[in-house]
């Protein structure tokens, strides 16, 4: 990459030695090598073109760092307003990301949070007897106005084996109580676990608000959520050549119960799949969207912004 294309990269994700950019959090993505043995390219992909009518990123971890790059929450904001996205939910996964969360929040106006104690997080602290605090401090949290969801929580069966299902469901069922009891939305993460999410979202008390962040169902899942006025969150995912359930979920899903989200710094839309992600890159993931359902591009951009809003708020 020439020095000049190195401008076409948003302040703050340049390599490291073209950028002055603060730190946002300790936390990191490993930067494994790629199946074939190759090292997995970590520099940041240069801006797309913004988009007709601003979005938000539903969902992102600005406290993760990637590579060698660690952009400031303000370098952030600026790079994904720059393309059209005027706004974020920054997510918390336990209790320190979650007071990150809340902090981001209060200190910037374009940021809301939402906290929680991730499932797979769940199952590891109830080995220790350590769930029921961490969950006493998410609930304290709750109370803040800028927390606007509860979540990530919900079931992972993909890294947790069978011995830690029954933490995560006692977890995701008392992240339930609180965003009943707080009035919040909540975001569900759900991987390979489709069906004990629905049993639980059927025989729990709920938040007005449910909202499937990371949406990894296909068709029939799609059809669960309109059903029941589940929000379905699509990341870049949605665009990779290999997710044509996916993509049949997204044609079949309701446009008013659609929202947009990158999981930044993880699942970078096509075709820069495997490399970091920031919320700037949200109109790739938006086209595809727009193309994949023969919607206008405006058209949609305003309806996720008005879901958005009916799930979260107002900045």
């Amino acid at each position: 990459m020439s020095e000049s294309d190195f401008s076409r990269i948003p302040e703050g994700y340049r390599p490291a030695e073209e950028s002055n950019s603060s730190p946002t959090g300790e936390r990191a993505r490993s930067a494994k090598t790629e199946k074939n043995g190759s090292k997995r390219n970590t520099r940041y992909p240069e801006a797309p073109a913004p988009l007709p009518v601003p979005v938000i990123d539903n969902h992102t971890h600005l406290d993760f760092r990637d590579g060698s790059v660690n952009a400031s929450v303000q370098q952030a904001l600026s790079a994904a307003a720059a393309v059209g996205v005027e706004g974020l939910i920054q997510v918390g996964c336990d209790v320190e990301s979650s007071k990150f969360a809340v902090q981001a929040a209060k200190d910037f106006p374009n940021i809301l949070a939402a906290i929680a104690i991730h499932p797979n997080d769940a199952a590891r602290l109830a080995e220790h007897g350590e769930l029921e605090a961490a969950i006493e401090q998410i609930e304290e949290l709750a109370a803040n106005e800028r927390v606007r969801a509860i979540g990530e929580t919900g079931l992972d069966y993909f890294r947790t084996g069978e011995a830690g299902h029954h933490a995560q469901e006692k977890s995701f069922r008392e992240h339930l109580r609180i965003a009943v009891e707080h009035g919040k939305a909540v975001q569900i993460h759900d991987r390979d676990a489709h069906h004990d999410v629905v049993r639980i979202l059927n025989d729990a008390p709920l938040p007005e608000r449910v909202v499937f962040h990371c949406f990894s169902g296909d068709a029939e899942l799609a059809r669960i959520c309109n059903a029941n006025g589940w929000y379905m969150s699509f990341s870049g995912t949605v665009t990779f050549k290999n997710s044509t359930d996916l993509q049949q979920a997204l044609r079949l899903a309701d446009p008013q119960l659609l929202l947009v989200e990158t999981d930044a710094p993880f699942l970078t839309p096509h075709p820069f799949r495997g490399r970091p992600n920031a919320s700037y890159m949200i109109p790739h993931t938006v086209r595809f969207m727009a193309e994949t359902r023969g919607a206008e591009l405006a058209q949609l951009c305003e309806q996720l912004a008005a879901n958005t809003g009916a799930v979260y708020g107002a900045l």
